[in-house]
């Protein structure tokens, strides 16, 4: 899923000013780190509303890329990683949320699981209710159970990716060049969706760094 976002010249953003030899891995690395702890840690000490409110809608003014910048060249299963993928999360939802409700729906309705339960979307889910999951998953990882956030972004995504898999076989069976297309996104959100299930457990073990 991440490749489907242009990623910019790493360290264009003024937060890297102050680094000398700023394509250096090692600072890049240690960069996303710092900068991904020192956050998670100031909300959490001072959850006001304003700090939230910004932090929700930070790539709504800067886009994703800018979130990129700081944390997608991190290890997928490290704290600056899964702040990237929740963020991505929330940035596939509103690049097309009649596209992606669509897909979450059918996925609901083909599940098996308690992914819906989990997800904790309401049944039907309208584009507009999509909307506010992403922000209350988002939200969740600053002021709430960070792992619990992680696992609703997670069941989000395993949902939809079903819906694109059971609309690519429909698709198939009518020789549709399109369900390539839905059978790539299924594998992507798969994809993010194991990872943020992986990073949920290394944070409940302490080992999410």
């Amino acid at each position: 899923m991440p490749r489907d976002f242009h990623r910019p010249t790493q360290f264009s953003g003024a937060e890297f000013e102050a680094f000398q030899g700023g394509d250096d891995p090692a600072t890049i690395n240690r960069v996303a780190h710092e900068s991904a702890a020192a956050l998670v840690a100031r909300v959490k000490d001072d959850p006001s509303p304003e700090i939230l409110d910004r932090l929700i809608s930070y790539t709504d003014l800067h886009g994703i890329d800018a979130v990129a910048e700081l944390w997608a060249h991190a290890g997928a299963h490290t704290l600056p990683g899964a702040l990237w993928r929740i963020y991505l999360v929330r940035a596939v939802i509103r690049q097309n949320p009649a596209d992606i409700t669509f897909l979450f729906e059918r996925g609901v309705e083909s599940s098996s699981t308690i992914d819906p339960i989990v997800a904790g979307a309401p049944a039907p889910a309208s584009p507009e209710e999509i909307l506010e999951l992403a922000d209350l998953i988002l939200r969740g990882v600053f002021v709430g159970d960070f792992a619990t956030a992680l696992e609703r972004g997670a069941a989000f995504c395993r949902l939809a990716s079903a819906g694109a898999t059971n609309l690519a076989d429909d698709h198939d069976s009518i020789g549709s060049d399109h369900a390539s297309d839905l059978t790539r996104r299924a594998l992507r959100l798969s994809e993010l969706a194991v990872d943020l299930v992986a990073c949920a457990h290394l944070w409940r073990t302490d080992s999410l760094d």
